[in-house]
């Protein structure tokens, strides 16, 4: 889990109306003095469905047929989420980030009577988006109106496939987390420590991580701190404005990133799953402009081939047989956390160690922040919902799925990106699945090789988890890496 010096700010006391009961625009929505009373409240995250389904418009839809007769027409257009918010004077002094986590499927975003951002750049399932609003708030009341556009055939948006029934409105509304982020000019974004374990195990290579950004229009120089209990090191940070650095701290240059005798994170069964702390402090002229909290396990996860020609894994040199479960969230995505460790814990007493998330499941980091605490290692991944013609809506090539135009391809590495960067942090992820059923299109995988080698090789990937394909894919992958690297790892 991460925390932010200033905690981001969530927003609250929402409401939602569908675009056909209202003739007014963006503009006017964004503005005071709306009658909202014939409107739904909500909360964010959530799906139109549920949202309605918590208002009793639809009752018991897991009863019986129930969820047959709920009507589908009404999603297939827009529906609106308004919001009204606080300003102080302290705070609008600062420069004002509004975050969105994962909306399903397109937006039109108004604050204040001005478009913020429209449908041509807010739009995919697993892009998280980030903008700043300063120039657009004032002091006192402030109005937020987003016009969400529903998934059409095609699009790359969130799937059940066979795993549940597909709900009435195909998950359509804001499935993750809307909020403020106030920041003095440069933030701190995901933190993260890879770890290599050497001399049977005695010894940790850390490596400490973590994208820094510059939201102002003049340059920047400060000092990133860090600890980990009672190790300290800092690096010198210089940024361009409005750039975004990675920065990489590794054992070889801080000899202080070497622990030995590390307490390491284990799967339930073969041992305690320990976690660490790191802190981040970003500092400028004796003050702290951001600084985070975040957990993380030094374990190191390796995969082989054995001589039956599958697939293996490693955790700290340990073979380890992979007992799981295929986990999916709520058909609503309702689940709470409560009931998501309801869940976790009914894993752990089953002697399992494992879960298969078939996509990128949870409206928050709950499910994989209880998985690091329980000891359960995550398969996560895209699903084969983009795979097969009759869950993604358009025809599909039979190697690759549907992921094959220039701009599809795009999108869909930008959204790993985005949702690697999100989850990476966290030890009981043990593989990243970027095929299902099939394999990528080598473009594509080209794509998630790059990712993967700039943000994070602490894990193996998977570019198929089905049969056939994998035995393929397995060629394409060596010679795309071959390709980037210069080297093969075969």
């Amino acid at each position: 889990m991460i925390k932010y010096r200033e905690n981001p700010t969530h927003l609250i006391n929402w409401k939602l109306i569908s675009s056909i009961d209202i003739t007014m625009d963006g503009c006017k929505l964004s503005t005071n003095n709306i009658d909202t009373n014939s409107w739904h409240k909500t909360e964010v995250p959530s799906t139109i469905l549920g949202s309605l389904v918590k208002n009793g418009v639809y009752k018991d839809p897991y009863l019986g047929t129930n969820l047959k007769k709920i009507p589908t027409e009404q999603f297939k257009t827009p529906w609106w989420y308004r919001t009204e918010f606080e300003i102080s004077e302290n705070q609008i002094k600062k420069i004002v980030l509004l975050a969105l986590d994962g909306i399903n499927y397109r937006a039109n975003i108004w604050l204040n009577g001005k478009l913020v951002a429209d449908e041509n750049v807010v739009y995919g399932a697993y892009r998280r988006f980030q903008f700043n609003i300063s120039p657009h708030l004032q002091i006192g009341k402030n109005v937020l109106a987003i016009e969400l556009i529903p998934p059409k055939p095609g699009d790359f948006s969130i799937g059940f496939v066979d795993w549940n029934p597909n709900p009435p409105d195909n998950n359509f509304g804001i499935f993750r987390d809307v909020y403020l982020k106030f920041t003095n000019g440069v933030s701190i974004e995901y933190p993260f420590v890879e770890s290599k374990i050497k001399n049977r195990f005695d010894v940790a290579e850390l490596t400490v991580s973590a994208e820094i950004v510059n939201h102002t229009d003049h340059t920047f120089r400060g000092t990133l701190k860090g600890s980990i209990e009672n190790i300290e090191f800092e690096f010198v940070v210089e940024l361009l404005p409005n750039e975004n650095k990675s920065v990489k701290l590794s054992s070889d240059e801080f000899k202080q990133l070497v622990i030995e005798n590390p307490k390491l994170w284990w799967p339930n069964n073969l041992g305690n799953p320990n976690l660490y702390e790191l802190k981040l402090d970003l500092i400028a002229e004796d003050e702290i402009l951001d600084n985070s909290i975040s957990k993380f396990g030094i374990r190191q996860i390796e995969d082989y081939i054995n001589a039956g020609g599958h697939r293996g894994y490693q955790i700290n040199g340990h073979e380890i047989l992979i007992k799981g479960a295929g986990w999916t969230d709520d058909l609503l995505l309702q689940d709470t956390h409560d009931s998501l460790r309801a869940q976790i814990e009914y894993v752990k007493h089953m002697n399992l160690n494992c879960i298969r998330l078939e996509g990128f499941w949870g409206k928050d980091q709950k499910i994989y922040d209880l998985c690091d605490e329980y000891g359960i290692l995550i398969m996560v991944g895209w699903s084969c919902h983009w795979e097969h013609e009759q869950y993604l809506g358009k025809p599909i090539d039979l190697r690759y799925g549907g992921v094959i135009e220039l701009d599809e391809i795009d999108l869909v590495a930008k959204s790993w990106e985005d949702q690697l960067l999100w989850l990476r942090h966290h030890p009981s992820i043990f593989v990243w699945t970027v095929g299902s059923d099939m394999v990528p299109h080598p473009d594509l995988e080209r794509r998630y090789v790059e990712i993967f080698s700039k943000y994070d090789s602490s894990r193996p990937y998977l570019n198929s988890t089905g049969g056939v394909g994998s035995e393929q894919g397995i060629i394409t992958t060596t010679e795309i890496i071959s390709e980037i690297s210069g080297t093969s790892r075969v």
